[in-house]
């Protein structure tokens, strides 16, 4: 199995949607984040109501001995509120934006990817595993080029906390039905009543990689038909499990919060990534290019992220555009096509 390619395939849904065209935070399309796979913290209003969760539970079959183990590795998005002040009556008051020498400051949530891993032997019982990610605040002044303090900037995260429940039951001869259930215990922030004041002690983003060593995984798409009765009973909520690799290949899931196929494969052409699961990239260099300078400094102003995705598109745009530009899948006999049109 390729892993690189797998963890890229893995990554490309981890960011979906982390920041769409035009890229900019000003625009309305960006000013409601964090779509998919997120996991409130219990207590978290609309949680209790039942109109959000946190939590997720997959169910796949895993098709092995009892001495074969299973790799978990979740992973997920931690927000990292940065915010941006201006000095006001001897102090610094908080603002949405700050220009210093012409550059475009901006206050703005981004994300550090986390991720956990946990072993389960098919021949245990259920297995709890705990997982902590710690809070940091810091502060940075923002000086002007004569070194005098034009702003603040404050950077928080709040300290992530789950668990991670898993188990394997064995129902036919070789056959287990693994169970994984993904937690998040972190407490609400006092006060926090609202979306955004939730996100940031919320996991983002959540999926799972699953790793067979020992043992393969069935399709949940395309199942053996003697074991499409077992892959019915499998519930799955929050996110559904889909083969990873090359096609054939058992050995390695994805828990996605995105429906996808089995296999999913990022186009050789695509060079980087837009925050675009259904992205054409030719599209999207274009549309960059276009942006005016007063939008692409705001584009630098973001994070790094996005800093880089434009930095890259002006380095090769025109090597990208190349590349992407009438690629050809395959091919088909003429006869072919016209034996299909009649």
């Amino acid at each position: 199995m390729n892993r690189e390619l797998v963890r890229k395939v893995a990554d490309s849904v981890l960011y979906e949607g982390y920041m769409l065209y035009p890229y900019r935070p000003s625009a309305i399309k960006n000013r409601q984040r964090w779509s998919f796979g997120i996991l409130y913290p219990a207590d978290y209003a609309e949680v209790v109501k039942g109109t959000e969760r946190s939590r997720m539970h997959s169910e796949c079959l895993v098709q092995g001995k009892a001495e074969a183990s299973i790799q978990i590795e979740l992973r997920f998005l931690h927000l990292r509120a940065r915010q941006v002040f201006q000095p006001a009556n001897g102090g610094f008051e908080a603002v949405p934006s700050l220009s210093v020498d012409g550059r475009l400051i901006e206050s703005w949530d981004e994300a550090t990817e986390r991720s956990a891993l946990f072993q389960l032997s098919l021949n245990t019982a259920t297995q709890k595993f705990v997982f902590n990610c710690a809070g940091t605040s810091e502060s940075e002044f923002l000086r002007d080029s004569s070194g005098d303090v034009a702003g603040r900037m404050s950077y928080t995260q709040q300290r992530i906390q789950g668990t991670v429940s898993a188990r394997a039951e064995g129902i036919l001869d070789g056959i287990w039905k693994l169970s994984i259930d993904a937690f998040n215990t972190t407490p609400l922030a006092r006060g926090a009543r609202d979306r955004n004041a939730a996100l940031i002690g919320s996991l983002l983003s959540t999926q799972m990689l699953l790793i067979a060593a020992g043992a393969e995984f069935v399709s949940l798409l395309d199942p053996p038909e003697d074991l499409r009765a077992a892959v019915a009973a499998c519930s799955n909520i929050g996110n559904f499990p889909v083969l990873l690799g090359c096609a054939g290949e058992h050995e390695m899931m994805l828990c996605s919060p995105i429906l996808l196929y089995d296999y999913p494969q990022i186009a050789p052409e695509s060079g980087a990534d837009f925050y675009d699961g259904t992205e054409i990239d030719e599209m999207l260099t274009l549309r960059v290019m276009t942006l005016t300078d007063q939008e692409k400094s705001e584009m630098r102003g973001a994070d790094d992220h996005v800093r880089t995705l434009l930095e890259r598109t002006e380095a090769s745009a025109r090597e990208h555009l190349m590349s992407t530009h009438g690629a050809i899948r395959s091919l088909r006999h003429v006869s072919e096509v016209r034996e299909k049109s009649r």
